[in-house]
C-alpha cells in the first residue's frame, strides 16, 4: 500500500483521522495525501461571482484552507511521514474518486459523523457515498 488518500473537512475532528492515517502509513510505509475539497467556484455551479468583496472573501477562505493543509503536511514530514496536502475545488464525491485515480491511491480514509434521520434523509452521508462509488478500498473512521 503505497498511497493513502485522507479526506479532511476541517470540522475539528480531522486530527483523529490524521492520527489513524499516520498509523496506517507507518505500518505500510505509505505516503499520505491529505485532501480537502473546497466548494466549487460560483461560475462552476452557474452563478455570477458577485461583488469584489465576495471574491476576496472566498480567496481568503481558500488561502486559509491551504495553509491548514500545509501545516498538517509539514508536521507529518517532521515526524518522518511522507505526505502532501491537496486543496481541490469541486463536487466532493466526484473529486475524491477522480483524484484517487490520478494519484494511484490504494486506500481512501474518511471520517464519519453520526447524524440524525432528517439530516441523512436530506443531506446524506459523504462517507456512505464514497463507499458506494469507489472501486478503491475505503476505511471509515467514526468520530464521537
Amino acid at each position: 500500500m503505497k498511497n493513502i488518500l485522507v479526506t479532511i473537512d476541517f470540522d475539528h475532528s480531522e486530527e483523529l483521522l490524521i492520527d489513524k492515517a499516520v498509523q496506517m502509513a507507518e505500518a505500510f510505509g505509505s505516503k499520505l495525501w491529505l485532501m480537502h475539497i473546497a466548494a466549487p467556484d460560483p461560475d462552476f455551479v452557474g452563478y455570477d461571482v458577485g461583488p469584489q468583496y465576495i471574491r476576496d472573501s472566498r480567496a481568503e477562505d481558500l488561502r486559509q484552507e491551504h495553509r491548514k493543509l500545509q501545516k498538517y503536511s509539514t508536521a507529518l514530514k517532521e515526524k518522518g511521514v511522507v505526505s502532501e496536502g491537496l486543496l481541490v475545488q469541486g463536487a466532493t464525491i466526484e473529486m475524491i474518486i477522480e483524484e484517487s485515480k490520478k494519484l494511484n491511491v490504494d486506500l481512501i480514509m474518511a471520517g464519519h459523523h453520526q447524524h440524525g434521520f432528517f439530516y441523512n434523509a436530506f443531506v446524506g452521508s459523504v462517507s456512505g457515498e464514497i463507499i458506494k462509488k469507489s472501486k478503491i478500498p475505503v476505511l471509515i473512521v467514526p468520530f464521537a
